[in-house]
């Protein structure tokens, strides 16, 4: 298996999509909102993507967080509320706060899993800070790193609960961007002893989690020089070290504007800086190829985490979702 992640352009794959990912053979693939019709057509594009590579369990990846980021929307899958309605709650009630979370995510984890996708790139675990690019926004639950870490760990808990395979975003944090990495490359000038104890925080309490993606962002007081993605100071000393995260790791995008270089160099970089998967997520086939030359084998070390992370993840017997639904909605009336 190669070290990558990649998308798709469409609703159905082409023949020139199935012959790409039979011959680079990919760990896996994410899915956007260009790729959603109805429930039927996503079961068979899930389907149809895992049967283009050897493995048969490949992962498949969507980002459905609730709020402005979720692929899935109405009329075939209910619109989820986005994390900061939760974190005003919590902040008002603490324990109906937290189980409004567990039910939330319970419920997009059912969503997912009906339709064979198996990994959410969630929770956003980036603690919001006054000031900053809306990017982040009220995609954070919260500015309180404490009240974070409680939320995020009531989200991963309710997406495992159905058998979903949470990721925590963006290692080491996001909340302090000025620009939108999408378009450009942010620059964060926050002492270390700042970020230690604020921005690290959540991603520190939930380090034992199965999966997480880098932050495209350059903090000044670790390495001026190189994003997190890249940087192998970032990823050894404060992701791996300092904060402890001991699973699976991916990129963010490597097509997002924030980066410089070509796809190429950016695929072997941000494994080389110590990512375990390169992340390629707008299916275009001339950057996709791009990528699958600089991707190299997934590495023993990531193969053994990406294992893990599978055994951390057993689906439970749910309660009725209509029951759900109706307990979610009396908490957040």
């Amino acid at each position: 298996m190669k070290a990558a992640i990649f998308g798709v352009l469409g609703q159905a794959l082409t023949d020139e999509e199935r012959a790409f990912f039979r011959d680079a053979q990919p760990l896996g693939f994410i899915l956007f909102a260009r790729n959603i019709g109805d429930p039927d057509q996503v079961r068979r594009l899930v389907a149809d993507l895992r049967a283009s590579v050897d493995h048969a369990d490949a992962p498949v990846l969507i980002d459905q967080e609730g709020g402005r980021v979720q692929r899935l929307r109405p009329p075939h899958w209910r619109a989820a509320a986005p994390a900061a309605s939760f974190g005003r709650l919590a902040a008002q009630r603490a324990s109906d706060g937290r189980k409004a979370v567990f039910l939330n995510h319970q419920l997009i984890g059912a969503e997912l899993a009906a339709l064979g996708i198996d990994v959410d790139c969630a929770p956003l675990i980036d603690v919001h800070q006054p000031g900053a690019h809306d990017v982040i926004g009220d995609r954070a639950f919260s500015g309180d790193p404490e009240q974070v870490a409680e939320l995020g760990r009531a989200a991963a808990d309710g997406l495992m609960s159905a058998g979903i395979t949470p990721v925590i975003k963006h290692i080491p944090g996001h909340g302090r961007s000025m620009v939108d990495s999408h378009h450009d490359l942010p620059r964060v000038s926050t002492p270390h002893e700042e970020l230690a104890r604020i921005d690290f925080v959540p991603f520190k309490r939930l380090a034992d989690l199965p999966w997480g993606m880098t932050a495209h962002i350059v903090y000044e007081a670790i390495d001026p020089d190189q994003p997190a993605t890249l940087s192998t100071k970032v990823i050894s000393d404060v992701i791996r070290g300092e904060i402890g995260f001991e699973g699976l790791l991916l990129s963010d995008d490597l097509s997002m504007q924030a980066l410089r270089g070509s796809l190429t160099e950016l695929a072997q970089g941000s494994v080389a800086a110590g990512c375990d998967i390169a992340l390629h997520c707008n299916g275009k086939m001339e950057e996709m190829v791009q990528v699958a030359a600089g991707a190299p084998p997934l590495s023993k070390a990531g193969l053994e985490r990406y294992t893990r992370g599978r055994r951390q993840v057993r689906r439970g017997q749910l309660a009725k979702l209509d029951q759900i639904e109706k307990e979610l909605a009396v908490l957040l009336a």
